[in-house]
């Protein structure tokens, strides 16, 4: 009965049990958590009945009389109820560990999943950021420009043939196609470029004024914000100086001298003292005896603290020409200080101002030698369309604005010059290609008088 019972209550893993952990493919960890609760369950279903052990049960076999069916009954009952009950301990476990299982392989996935999303999401959000909205594209080469146009002539020719034959029979034309039929296409490309290149030019500049701009303006905030520290570490060293009002007294400083009554207690405490009086008592005491005092008793005392007090006197005399004196140093010592500074200031402006005379030098030299070389006769260029438009436009501008700076005034007319309009401008482009014509011809005759002259010269020789 033992051995059937230990039998029974082991339970058989069927077939189909171990066909659904093979499916669920646990990682090694998750494999040892399962053998643990397991091996803790069947060792629990097993060893909990007192029936399982083969000794005891042959003890209480040979010790019971056989005349006793009813005992027997009632063990066999305990034994099934224990293995129903350690089956179904069994079945839960087993459906606790399926569950732990399937949430297992589900964070998992998660986490294998995640990070490469994220990533595919990251690099969408860069490409749309890096796009913009107003994208420019690049100039298309000659060679897909004609690809484009050609396309269509060759899908009809051959209409069953596919991408990579169609491409193939384009390549090979291009190559038997003369240089005057590839010229419209790379004109074409050529033009695009310069309209690519200088759309591409001018958002690089406007890119790299921002970020200057950017930068003043953090460096204006940062100024703002030291400026603010600065105000507030003054104010509150101001209201730590104010809270310490009381001066630190100076140890030279001779000290006042007692009073007559002062003097008298000074005597009397140690009188009553002895008498082993407290301090109170002996102030009160004193006091008393002071007021009833006659002058010739008092005498003594007052002779003693006026001699004092002209001693104080002569002391604080001589204090106080010390004092005079220290300060009087002290104001010499700055003084000299001062003298030193201001010379040594004046070494550097006597250096910078030789410099910038040395360059005012070098820079008339140079301009000199220039009106030296160049013909006073000779006609000077015009001036061009931008200039002749700046000209009449700062002149409004600084009627309208007087106090204006010449920074804002450059920045206004080039702003103004931007948005005018073809016709508009042409008027400028016109008065310009006026002046340049005026120009060419006074070249012409100053040359044409130059050579004469040179000529002249060289038959005078």
């Amino acid at each position: 009965m033992a051995d059937t019972a230990v039998a029974s209550t082991v339970p058989k893993k069927s077939r189909n049990n171990r066909k659904a952990l093979k499916q669920k493919n646990p990682s090694t960890n998750e494999s040892n958590i399962m053998a643990q609760k397991l091996s803790e369950t069947s060792t629990a279903t097993v060893l909990s009945p007192s029936d399982t052990d083969p000794s005891k049960e042959n003890h209480a076999s040979h010790s019971q009389p056989r005349s006793s069916p009813k005992k027997g009954k009632s063990k066999a009952a305990k034994a099934k109820q224990n293995k129903e009950a350690s089956a179904s301990l069994f079945e839960k476990d087993f459906q606790e560990m399926q569950e732990m299982l399937q949430q297992l392989k589900l964070e998992k996935e998660k986490t294998e999943t995640l990070p490469f999303v994220q990533v595919m999401n990251d690099k969408e959000q860069d490409k749309k950021k890096k796009k913009g909205g107003n994208e420019i594209k690049r100039p298309c080469p000659p060679y897909s420009l004609w690809c484009k146009a050609q396309w269509n002539e060759v899908k009809k020719e051959n209409p069953d043939a596919e991408f990579k034959d169609i491409s193939n029979i384009l390549g090979a034309k291009w190559k038997t196609i003369t240089a005057e039929e590839k010229k419209p296409y790379e004109e074409k490309y050529q033009a695009e470029k310069e309209a690519y290149l200088k759309v591409m030019t001018k958002e690089k500049r406007e890119s790299e004024a921002m970020k200057l701009l950017e930068e003043e303006q953090k460096q204006k905030t940062a100024m703002e914000l030291l400026e603010q520290y600065l105000q507030f570490k003054q104010e509150a060293d101001q209201e730590e100086n104010s809270k310490k009002t009381k001066k630190e007294k100076d140890p030279l400083k001779p000290k006042q001298p007692l009073s007559a009554f002062f003097l008298f207690c000074n005597e009397r405490r140690a009188a009553l003292l002895a008498e082993n009086k407290s301090v109170l008592e002996v102030a009160k005491i004193a006091g008393e005896e002071w007021k009833h005092m006659t002058e010739k008793q008092r005498g003594p005392y007052e002779e003693v603290a006026k001699k004092n007090r002209e001693k104080h006197m002569q002391e604080m005399e001589a204090y106080k020409q010390t004092k005079d004196e220290e300060a009087m140093n002290l104001k010499k010592e700055e003084e000299e200080l001062v003298k030193v500074q201001k010379q040594e200031a004046l070494q550097l402006l006597k250096k910078k101002e030789k410099t910038e005379n040395i360059i005012k030098k070098t820079k008339e030299q140079r301009q000199k030698k220039q009106q030296q070389n160049v013909d006073p006769n000779k006609p000077k260029k015009p001036a061009s369309s931008f200039l002749l438009f700046s000209k009449e436009t700062r002149k409004s501008l600084m009627d309208g604005r007087p106090g204006i700076s010449n920074s804002t005034l450059t920045a206004m007319i080039s702003v103004k010059w931007k948005e005018l309009n073809e016709e508009e401008r042409q008027i400028w482009n016109s008065k310009a290609a006026e002046a340049m014509e005026a120009y060419k011809k006074e070249l012409e005759e100053y040359s044409k008088s130059l050579a004469a002259a040179t000529s002249n010269d060289e038959q005078q020789q």
